[in-house]
This record gives C-alpha cells, structure tokens and sequence, in this order.
C-alpha cells in the first residue's frame, strides 16, 4: 500500500512542478504615438493581484505562475489604461503602448486598472508629478515650472517670495540632490531664483523623494529631484515652442531611424535685455538681464537588447547693474552637463545601466562701489562614472545593486582690491586659484522583498567613501523600509535612513546678492549627516479615484555650516577657519489628499513642522528656529477640464511667516554720528521674530484649439494666468529705520511681488 502511495507521489510530481512553475514577463511600456518610455507605469497581473512599475527607461520584468492565460493591466496617470491576456506557459517578452486620454473623457474603468501603487508598493514619502499636471498649473507670467509646483507638496516649505528655492523636512536648499538625467544640477534657477533652468517641454518625469532613499541615492540629506528628460519622437517629425511674458521656447524632435532612434532639441531664452538694446541708448542702458537654456538628447536601439542614451544640457544667467548710488554689479553663472548612457538586457531578468557624466558649474559675482571691487567666484567640476544592475529573480524579489565613482574639482575664491587705475577688472584666472581636489567611491545594494501578499521590505545599503589628499571618510548608510497592507486600499509603511553629505554651499548671512560658495568635506569640515525616521498611513477611496496619506517624520542632522558670527567674507586661503559648525533638528507631520480622475483633479497639502538649529558659537549655544521653520503651510490645487477647449486651474498658498533675526536692545551712540546711524543695535538672540502669514491666489484659464496650415494640423493654446490675484502684499524682508523728526525706530516691511497677469501663446505640432 505504501509502495503504491509512493509510486502515486513520484507520478504526481512533474504536475506539482508545472503548477508551481514560474515564468517571467518583461519589455517596455511607451506612449504609442511618440514611442517615449513612460517611468513608473504600472504593469499588474490581475490572476495574482500584485504587479510592479517601470524604471527610468520604461523597463519592466515580473515573475508568475505558469497559467493558461495571464490577465496584464497596463496604466498610467493621463492615459487610457488597457488590458491585455497573454498566454502563460512560458516567458513572454512584451512591449506595450498606451494612448494620452482626451481632456473630456470621463472615466468609467474598473479599480484594477487604476493605478495604487501608492499603496501596493513600499516605497514612501515619494511624489511622482504627471507632466500633464505641471504645464496645467499657473505660474509667474505664464511661465509654467516645476520648483514652483514642488513648493505646493507637503514637506516642502518654499524659500523668499517668487523664488523657487525650496527645502524639505527642515534641510537646506543645498541638501536637496537636483538631478537632471542622472547629472547633478547646482544651481537650478534663472533670474535669481524667479524660474527654473527645467524647460517643460523637454521632460519626461518629476519624482521628489523626501525619505525612505533608495540606497542607489547619496550626497545629500534632505531630498532627491529626479528629473529625466524626453528622449524624442521615435514615430514622426514634431514640435512645440510659444511665447510669454518673459521668454520664448522651441522644442524639436523626431526620428533618426523610425521606431528605433530618436533626437530631441529644445531651447528657451529671455528677451528682455534684447528689447531694452533696441530700446534705450548705450550710455542710459545700465541694467541688463539675460538667460537661457538648451537641452538635447539622442537614443539608438542598438539591437533587441542593447540601448544607447547621449545627453547634454546648458543655462546660462548673465547680469549687470550700474546704480546712481555707484554701487555696480556683475553677475554670470551657469550648468553645462554632458551624459552618455548605455542599457544592456542581459536576459528578461537582469537589466543594467552605465553612465558616463561631465558636469560643469560656476558662479562668478562682481561687485564695484566707490575706487574699490570685491569679486567672487565658486565653481565645480564633476567627472562621474556610474553603473548599476537590476536583478528579478522573483515575482517577490528585486535586486539593485551597483558601484559610483565621481571625481570632483572646486574652485572658492574670493578677492578685494582697489580698482585699477585702468577700470579695468581681470576676470577670475581659474589656473591661480588654490582649487579643492576629492573623489567619492560608493558601493550599494538595495533588496526589495514582498514576504507575503501584506508585508514588504526594502532593505539597503550605501558605503560611500570621501578621499581627500589629506584625509578620508568611510560612512555606512542603512536604508530600510516596510509596508504592511492592511487591505487592498490601506497599508501603513515606516522608513529608517542615514544620509551624509560631503560638499558644502555655505549661506552668507550679510550679502543680498548670491555669494553662497561650494566648499568640499576636510579635517575641519566634517561630512554632514543625518537620520531620518518616517511613519505613514496610506488610504484610497472610490476605486482608487482618491488617494490619502499622513506622515510622520523626526530628523536630526550634524555638522551644519555657518558663517561664524561675524564673519562676512570668504578668504581663499583660510574658509575652513570662518566657519563654524552645529546640529539641527526636524520634526512634523504631513497630509496629502489628491483627486486623481475626472473632471476635476488636483489636491490639498497640508505640513504641520517644527525645524530648530543649534551652534556652541552662535545665540550664545541656545537653540534658534532656522529661517525656514514654518509651523503651518498649506497649499490648495485644482485642475477643471471644463470643455474640449478650456481647462481652468488654481493654486492657493498659506504658510506661516519664517524667522528673521531683529534687536532686542538699542543704545545711542555718541555725538549721534554717522556710524550706525547714531544707534548701536543689540542683537542677543538670532531668528527671534516671526515674518507676518503668507498667502496668495493664482489663477489660470487655458484655450485650446486646433487649426491648419499647409494642410498640417496643429494644436494651439492660449495662456493667460493671474499671480497673486488679490495683490497681497507678502514679506519679502524687513529693516529698520529711523525717523528723522521723532529719532524712534521703525520696522519696515518690503514686498516683492504685487499681482503679476501674463499670457503666453503655446503651439504643438
């Protein structure tokens, strides 16, 4: 009997075997009519009920069990998502297309298609931002940009009025990582921070992660900004540009070789300083104001398993100012990135990329006043090398892994001089300047494991290494995250980083033009770190149509950069010793709820945070709020797709006032003479007032139509956006003064920004 329950056992095993048998389903997921890959689409297997997304190149590959037929559902936020059965008894390479929705389609799909991978994923305290949302929104002059909307997230507190300054969970603006393509982008701003260097219509994606960091990220403690620009229309010839109030745009792009190679070009410029030529004669045109950019970008399919990725972008921001007052000045500073990157299939399961990166930065300020010039320049260098490997060797189990070299050259200095009998001021020699030499070698692994159908982790690793001639940092950063689901529409995830940072850009405390500089980690200058610690619950409503979430997080940070009390000058030879050196601390919760279909989408975001810095030789060792504490911010977002032709939106903004730093004390100097303006001002405690509340109200209407010529359509848009619409008169800084008759002080409030209407014209063809 026994011998025969064996022999039924043994017979039974090669079906046990094909039931349990796994095979692997992967390819690409693209816009069908222009063939650009679409990142983090979701690709769901609806036998299983689970799926997983695309990476930065479109790629996807996931693991199930041998079936009949397999049920896949493809979708993507803007688009129409589509479901597909394929057969299932062995490995099926497949690459899928999805078509843009129609302003007017109202949605009636069943919840499995609907993304919620805000819920099934484990990934937190992540934002990807639909390109489709971004162009919507209004802006300053109709100049749509994305610092702009990253300031309407929650944790993200914005910096002085108009600018697209930005910093997250209590950092700094130089602790947040901008990457463009993969390449670190310094200073993303034009026209001191009033737009972005990122042209719209040369991106494909926007993702900010504020916790939980991947271990394939580093360098920096507050953010990462992942931007990836279009690689161009695989299919045909098209293009888009306008004109607005500030500048104009064209965007180029279309196929090498049909369905297998691509270019794009896109450039934008301001027109001011070109208008003001024509306009006002040579010796009364004292003011000047120029900026552009240029992104390009080719791809090559060099065969079914290998792609080719060559890059580039530059900006530019050229400045000069002559007063009455003879305080003159001169400002130029700029991006230049070089990037070439090959994908390499080595079968469905493993994928890698390379990169090569060249990155050049500088910021050149001149400044004349009476016989004597002050001149300061900052500058980086960057040569990267990088390669990673994507591993799936379950429908459970996600592997990334890979290696980063980058080898960086700095160039602080700063001089003062009287001017030359000449008048004749030499531009900065970058050969004579005493440059900063250091490399970063960097190891990581990153394991993504789904434990059951409710429990997942996300455990990492990143061991970067900071090599100076004089000294080196090895740090361990563990990155761990995990998700518990609750049920299909509820999970709850927590999140534990360690982050360091090794180069530094250190905010004057007393300039008002730019004169931050970039210094790199050394014997003095500890490498700043920080821990980060983050709960959330996430919730979807109505088939996925709402999605929910409120975080929690606390973060302590070390090895801060100030200015020592003081000090207001960069001395070339001797930076690291007017320096001065603390801790900070961050705390708060955030609530994001958002509207993801119909009609009408948009969200709210609400940020309730407390962020405080602490120096032995500053606020005699007490503990001060850092400028950009704002205990309460709250931002309002809707989008209206009123008709085939209009869509509306609004973005309406409150915060509470940031800290500024006034006298507590006040002693008349003798003689009343010049020197303070006959009062000696006594500061006894720094960042101890309060700016008044923020808030403002910008709308937007936009019209499209279609329309022909030479027998070729194309689609025009019509632009007009209203900023601040209630002409608020927002704090931009304050001083004090004195009255002339009454001796009493006055505090006087200035205001940037008064209502600001625009209108811009798009086309696309």
């Amino acid at each position: 009997m026994k011998q025969k329950i064996f022999l039924l056992f043994l017979s039974a095993l090669p079906f046990f075997a094909m039931a349990q048998k796994k095979i692997t389903v992967s390819g690409y997921v693209k816009d069908v009519k222009t063939g650009e890959a679409l990142i983090s689409a979701s690709v769901y297997i609806s036998n299983e009920k689970r799926g997983t997304t695309t990476n930065s190149y479109g790629f996807y590959s996931i693991s199930v069990t041998q079936a009949d037929s397999i049920g896949i559902v493809i979708s993507y936020q803007g688009y129409t998502p589509q479901l597909f059965t394929v057969s299932g008894f062995t490995d099926q390479t497949l690459d899928y297309n999805l078509l843009e929705k129609p302003n007017d389609l109202n949605e009636v799909i069943v919840s499995s298609a609907r993304n919620n991978n805000n819920i099934s994923k484990v990934r937190m305290s992540v934002i990807n931002i639909p390109m489709k949302q971004i162009k919507a929104l209004p802006a300053i002059a109709g100049e749509t940009d994305i610092l702009k909307i990253l300031q309407l997230l929650p944790g993200v507190q914005s910096g002085k009025e108009g600018t697209t300054g930005f910093y997250v969970r209590g950092g700094n603006s130089d602790q947040n990582l901008v990457q463009l393509d993969e390449a670190t982008v310094y200073n993303p701003n034009h026209l001191f921070g009033l737009f972005s260097t990122f042209n719209t219509n040369a991106i494909n994606s926007v993702t900010l992660i504020k916790g939980g960091f991947p271990a394939q990220y580093g360098g920096r403690l507050s953010s990462i900004l992942d931007v990836t620009m279009k690689e161009g229309n695989k299919k045909k010839f098209s293009g888009e540009g306008g004109i607005g109030t500030i500048s104009v745009n064209l965007t180029l792009e279309g196929p090498i070789k049909k369905n297998k190679s691509s270019y794009i070009i896109s450039a934008r410029r301001t027109f001011f300083d070109l208008i003001t030529k024509t306009v006002i004669p040579k010796n009364k045109n004292n003011t000047t104001y120029s900026f552009y950019d240029i992104n390009g970008k080719v791809n090559f399919e060099l065969g079914k398993k290998d792609k080719l990725y060559l890059s580039f972008f530059t900006g530019l921001d050229d400045a000069k100012y002559a007063g009455a007052s003879s305080l003159n000045y001169k400002i130029n500073f700029g991006n230049s990135t070089a990037i070439a990157r090959w994908n390499h299939l080595f079968n469905n399961k493993l994928f890698s990329n390379t990169s090569f990166i060249y990155n050049d930065y500088h910021l050149s300020l001149l400044t004349t006043q009476d016989k004597y010039y002050s001149q300061l320049y900052t500058g980086i260098k960057d040569v990267n090398f990088k390669t990673d490997f994507s591993y799936f060797p379950s429908s459970s189990h996600s592997i990334k892994a890979g290696f980063n070299y980058a080898y960086s050259t700095l160039f602080p200095s700063t001089t003062s001089a009287k001017v030359p009998r000449s008048g004749n001021i030499n531009k900065p020699n970058l050969d004579s300047i005493e440059k900063q030499y250091s490399s970063i070698v960097a190891f990581y692994i990153n394991d993504d494991i789904t434990v059951s159908e409710k429990l997942g982790t996300s455990l990492g690793v990143r061991v970067p290494v900071f090599i100076k001639s004089d000294i080196t940092y090895t740090t361990v950063e563990p990155r761990a995250t995990i998700k518990y689901q609750l049920d299909d529409a509820t999970s709850i995830k927590v999140a534990y980083t360690i982050m360091n940072q090794f180069q530094h850009l250190v905010p004057s405390s007393t300039a008002s033009l730019p004169t931050d500089i970039w210094i790199s980690s050394s014997r003095i200058v500890k490498p700043q770190t920080s821990q980060q610690i983050a709960l959330g619950l996430f919730k979807n409503f109505k088939d996925n149509v709402y999605e929910a979430s409120i975080e929690g997080y606390y973060k302590t940070m070390n090895n801060q950069v100030l200015f020592k009390e003081g000090a207001q000058s960069i001395q070339q030879t001797a930076i690291d010793t007017k320096l001065t050196f603390g801790n900070g601390q961050s705390y708060g919760a955030e609530l994001f709820v958002k509207k993801n279909a119909g009609k009408l989408t948009g969200w709210v975001s609400y940020t309730l945070s407390w962020a405080y810095q602490q120096f032995d030789s500053l606020n005699y060792g007490k503990q001060f709020p850092f400028a950009y504490d704002k205990r309460h911010n709250l931002s309002i977002v809707a989008i209206l797709d009123l008709t085939k032709k209009w869509t509306l939106s609004a973005a309406f903004v409150f915060t509470s006032g940031g800290a500024y730093t006034l006298p507590t004390g006040r002693a008349g100097v003798y003689g009343d003479g010049s020197l303070y303006d006959g009062t000696y001002n006594d500061y006894t405690a720094r960042n101890n007032y309060r700016y008044r509340d923020y808030n403002r109200l910008d709308l937007s209407a936009r019209y499209h139509w279609a329309s022909k010529i030479f027998g070729k359509k194309y689609q025009s848009e019509l632009v007009i956006s209203v900023y601040n619409i209630y002409n608020r008169s927002n704090p931009y800084f304050i001083y004090l003064t004195k009255d002339p008759v009454t001796k009493n002080i006055k505090v006087i409030q200035v205001s940037l920004l008064p209502i600001i209407p625009g209108i811009s014209y798009n086309f696309k063809f």
